[in-house]
């Protein structure tokens, strides 16, 4: 299936009917807390088939995932998964594979964050998202806000950062 820039795949809460393999396009995965914050908390790529924490044992959804731009995914109903977990034995490893990946994302993720300067972390994300964005500048799909949160800045850093390199569009 397709979807557009701010189209949901999946709600926070949603009963995990299926899973999704990530085709194409970028995600972000947001979740509302009972104190009204809402986290921008995890980016989805393509290769990726979520949620994770689904991949073995149902469970409800943890958050809701926004296209960030057109995408085209692939739902895969959740019984259909778990039966071929239990009748495919290459059906684990695969899962063990792609639950490496994430915590190697992980891994670079937190690597980003540990670098000295908020002007060095935000052109990590720049050029990780990068990747994967066709060329489409980093604010024409995230929020100041949401850039913050991936690089542990405030907003109004976030803009100075980008006012200093040109990003007038932010």
């Amino acid at each position: 299936m397709i979807l557009h820039k701010g189209e949901i795949l999946f709600r926070q809460g949603d009963d995990g009917s299926f899973l999704y393999h990530i085709k194409s396009g970028l995600f972000k995965v947001t979740r509302l807390h009972e104190n009204g914050n809402m986290v921008l908390f995890n980016i989805l790529y393509p290769g990726e088939t979520v949620p994770h924490h689904s991949l073995i044992t149902p469970k409800e959804v943890h958050g809701t995932a926004i296209a960030l731009m057109r995408s085209e995914v692939e739902a895969i109903p959740s019984q259909v998964w778990y039966r071929e977990l239990q009748e495919d034995p290459q059906k684990p490893l695969e899962v063990a594979q792609l639950l490496q990946e994430k915590v190697r994302f992980m891994q670079e993720r937190l690597d980003h964050l540990t670098v000295g300067t908020p002007a060095e972390r935000l052109e990590l994300l720049t050029k990780w998202l990068g990747q994967h964005a066709h060329g489409l500048p980093l604010t024409d799909y995230l929020t100041q806000e949401e850039i913050g949160q991936l690089i542990g800045v405030r907003r109004e850093t976030v803009n100075r950062l980008l006012r200093g390199h040109g990003h007038e569009r932010a």
